[in-house]
C-alpha cells in the first residue's frame, strides 16, 4: 500500500497559479502512476492529469492541457502538479492517487488507481 499526503491547496485568483504536492511513502514508485483528479461540488470525480512514474510519460483531460503540467520528483517520492492560468471551473477538491502500471501507460480511469490522498481544497475566484 502507497500513503499519500497532498498540500498546496488554497485559494487563488482567476488567472492565478497554485503547485499541488503528493508526498508518497509506502512502496518505492518505480512501477506506478500517480493520477490527480478533482471532485467539483455536485460533480462526479473527473481525471484530470496522469504520470508514469518510471518513464516519465504524461496525460492531460483536454480541459487543463496547456494550462496545467505534472511532474515527479524521484529522490523526494513526490509529485506536483503546477496549475497556472487557473479558471473558476478549476474550483474543486484535488486528490492525488497511485495505481501500478506497466511500459507507458497513464492511466485515466479512477478505478485503475488503488490508493488515494485525503484531498487539497482548490478555489479560484473571479
Amino acid at each position: 500500500q502507497v500513503q499519500l499526503v497532498e498540500s498546496g491547496g488554497g485559494l487563488v485568483q482567476a488567472g492565478g497559479s497554485l503547485r499541488l504536492s503528493c508526498a508518497a511513502s509506502g512502496r518505492t514508485f518505480s512501477s506506478y502512476a500517480m493520477g490527480w483528479f478533482r471532485q467539483a461540488p455536485g460533480k462526479e470525480r473527473e481525471f484530470v492529469a496522469a504520470i508514469n512514474w518510471r518513464v516519465g510519460s504524461t496525460y492531460y483531460a483536454g480541459s487543463v492541457k496547456g494550462r496545467f503540467t505534472i511532474s515527479r520528483d524521484d529522490a523526494k517520492n513526490t509529485g506536483y502538479l503546477q496549475m497556472n492560468s487557473m479558471k473558476p471551473e478549476d474550483t474543486a477538491v484535488y486528490y492525488c492517487a497511485a495505481g501500478r502500471t506497466t511500459g507507458w501507460d497513464t492511466p485515466t480511469s479512477e478505478y485503475e488507481y488503488d490508493d488515494w490522498g485525503q484531498g487539497t481544497q482548490v478555489t479560484v475566484s473571479s
